[in-house]
């Protein structure tokens, strides 16, 4: 059995992977050689990533990548991207040049509102409650001034307060719903201090307020913390272009195309089980772009998410329709974003992401990020009623399993040509690059 460490935080990156090795990687050179070799060799900025987070032992690399002629709202951008699986900034690509010709994106910001909560327990009088808070609001929006000064310079700060009667699904369970605009930065600091600060009021005020019998100024303050469910912080992307326009080289059809299209989505609009799938496909485009630029994917991933089970049951985050011979595609997701502060200001790679998209707000950013989801999902949709999904990923793939195989730059660029007309499959490259060497070997 192995026994627990002590002060491991306090150990240097050495120590930390000495002990890594000796106690899980049996004692492993190979294996603590592969942490050491992805350390920058910039002695300041493997310090910066160091300091990113805690008990680090190497840096965990992303490809970092670029998607293109991406018309939107008449501005073309190339979109930064980062991520590792195959065929995602290929597709969004193809569909940046596909529409590019058709119009181009159009989006617009419809709200930049965020939420935040402080969960409290109060036994007493409703009503009583309810006039303690219209009394307390003013005092509650004063003792925050201090932490709001800078935001409202920049137009943003607390846009209201309300109490929440939450009995119905909690004994006792009460709630201060607190609505924020934060421009240009994601929030999440800014935020959770004001609410932290009105609980500390919260609990001042009620312990001085005159009506409440002892018990009922006992509130009971549970938490205070932001919520990444933002379903008034929602930007709307879409794309239109009459039916008889679907039509390329490699569709002739296309009345037929948009009728399966449309039916491809009313499916993932109806049936959990093909929406989950056909929403990580949007988040695809999403993740990769909100991770270039520094954002918390886990916190839009989550509100995404949430949002699409709105309405009771997960369904599809896009939607299709077609009216009087228009082909229309658009999707409304809320994404709270930021292009200052935390990694923004911080990571060099972040820096160079925000530099290609010209130094975005928080709004436009908002825009091209979910430009991206939309996107891939057209992209990906497009496959599936035509090809289908695979002929695309899997050449896509197609690297992926030669590096597996070792396979060196020759046999590479053999088997790339050759796969340009052939099925790939894991099972038909091994058979095909094992054949090649056999001959080889002959030889």
């Amino acid at each position: 059995m192995i026994d627990p460490i002590s002060g491991f935080s306090k150990l240097t990156k050495e120590q930390k992977i000495t002990w890594l090795s000796k106690t899980y990687l049996n004692n492993s050179r190979e294996s603590e050689e592969v942490l050491r070799q992805y350390w920058n060799e910039n002695p300041q900025l493997q310090t910066l990533h160091d300091e990113f987070t805690e008990n680090t032992l190497s840096n965990f690399y992303l490809p970092f990548g670029i998607a293109p002629n991406f018309l939107i709202n008449g501005n073309l951008y190339a979109i930064p991207m980062a991520i590792e699986e195959s065929s995602v900034i290929a597709a969004a690509s193809k569909a940046a040049k596909y529409w590019f010709t058709r119009g181009g994106f159009n989006v617009e910001v419809l709200n930049t509102t965020k939420v935040g909560q402080v969960h409290f327990t109060y036994k007493g009088n409703l009503e009583k409650l309810e006039r303690f808070f219209e009394i307390c609001k003013p005092t509650l929006l004063k003792e925050v001034r201090g932490i709001t000064k800078n935001m409202e310079k920049r137009g943003g700060g607390v846009l209201d307060i309300e109490l929440r009667n939450k009995t119905g699904l909690m004994e006792n369970y009460f709630q201060l719903h607190c609505k924020f605009e934060t421009k240009d930065s994601m929030g999440a600091n800014f935020i959770n201090s004001c609410l932290e600060k009105f609980a500390e009021t919260l609990r001042l005020e009620a312990n001085s307020y005159a009506e409440f019998t002892s018990e009922e100024k006992n509130i009971e303050v549970i938490m205070s913390i932001l919520s990444n469910f933002v379903p008034e912080c929602i930007v709307r992307a879409e794309v239109s272009c009459p039916v008889n326009e679907l039509a390329d080289e490699k569709q002739e059809d296309a009345a037929g195309f948009a009728e399966k299209f449309l039916t491809a989505i009313k499916i993932a609009e109806v049936e959990p089980y093909r929406a989950v799938t056909h929403n990580k496909g949007i988040m695809n485009g999403i993740d990769a772009v909100v991770l270039a630029t520094g954002n918390d994917f886990r916190a839009v991933e989550a509100g995404v998410h949430a949002y699409a089970s709105r309405n009771s049951s997960y369904s599809s985050l896009t939607h299709a329709s077609v009216e009087n011979g228009t082909f229309k595609f658009w999707m409304e997701i809320p994404l709270a974003l930021g292009t200052v502060g935390g990694l923004t200001n911080l990571h060099p790679l972040v820096k160079v992401a925000l530099e290609i998209l010209q130094k975005p707000s928080a709004k436009t950013l908002m825009e091209i990020v979910a430009v991206a989801g939309l996107a891939q999902n057209f992209a990906a949709i497009r496959s599936l009623v035509t090809t289908g999904i695979q002929q695309g990923h899997m050449k896509m793939h197609l690297m992926n399993i030669l590096n597996q195989q070792n396979a060196s730059k020759e046999e590479k660029n053999e088997l790339l040509d050759y796969f340009r007309h052939h099925t790939v499959t894991h099972s038909s490259v091994a058979d095909k690059l094992e054949h090649m060497r056999g001959l080889n070997a002959v030889k």
